[in-house]
């Protein structure tokens, strides 16, 4: 039995309210994501993709409609007070971490995120072992780079450091943005690879948008396709490993 987790129930995102050029992003989404899911969501520009996350994540309000978290009802509840349950990894491997700090301190403050937010040196030299274990997961020299600050580090490495924080806490909701578009294909299969394994050893429940067809196919429990603010296609399990590409190119032309 499947135990429902994150709710979206009719759903409307409206951008230019009460205008002749207003438009809708979402249209009535409805979407149930169970407890453990790894939903790999597609979409052509335009299609709500972001929009979606959006309005998960608590930074855009909602025009109609209800967002539940375990049956409670998260419609109205800020972006910062959803951090606690909620973590996002986007696109650019700028974001998500402190420039100037090291890795080992950025890892600290996520392991602290959610209590005091003064952050002090105490307590650096302790977690130093298991910072290291955590980031030689990577597979990309991240735990030999443990004193450097985040803004030397490659952009793979920032991007699989942005990772390991986002899931430090293990949220309960997990959305990744593109969060391998940015790299070249080597080190977005890399840091893919990684991300799966973190997911299905951890159990999380996730959210990727990816514009790469062979990660969908690949990768996660779930497929959705997001058309026009609705998803109109939602596959899984035995349905979801018979797909092929060309099937998937048969709902839309302009993903890459």
């Amino acid at each position: 039995m499947s135990n429902p987790i994150l709710k979206l129930d009719n759903v409307v995102v409206n951008v230019n309210q009460n205008t002749p050029e207003q438009i809708t992003i979402l249209n009535h989404l409805n979407l149930t994501v169970n407890d453990g899911d790894f939903i790999t969501i597609l979409g052509s520009n335009g299609a709500g993709k972001s929009t979606l996350f959006n309005a998960i994540g608590g930074n855009l309000k909602i025009d109609e409609g209800q967002i539940s978290l375990r049956d409670k009802n998260i419609t109205h509840l800020s972006e910062e007070n959803r951090t606690r349950f909620l973590s996002r990894v986007f696109q650019d491997p700028k974001l998500g971490t402190a420039p100037r700090m090291t890795v080992a301190e950025n890892l600290l403050l996520a392991k602290k995120r959610g209590e005091s937010r003064h952050l002090t040196p105490r307590g650096l030299k302790q977690q130093m072992a298991g910072f290291a274990k955590l980031t030689s997961t990577m597979n990309n020299g991240l735990d030999e780079r443990l004193n450097t600050p985040t803004g030397n580090l490659s952009g793979g490495q920032r991007q699989a450091l942005s990772f390991l924080m986002a899931t430090l806490k293990r949220p309960d909701i997990l959305l990744l943005d593109e969060h391998t578009a940015a790299l070249d294909p080597k080190t977005s299969q890399q840091l893919m690879a990684a991300t799966n394994d973190r997911i299905n050893t951890e159990k999380l429940t996730c959210l990727m948008i990816t514009h790469h067809l062979e990660d969908a196919l690949k990768y996660g429990n779930r497929l959705i396709v997001l058309q026009d603010g609705q998803i109109t296609y939602d596959v899984s399990g035995a349905e979801k490993e018979a797909l092929t590409q060309e099937k998937l190119y048969s709902f839309f032309s302009d993903i890459e």
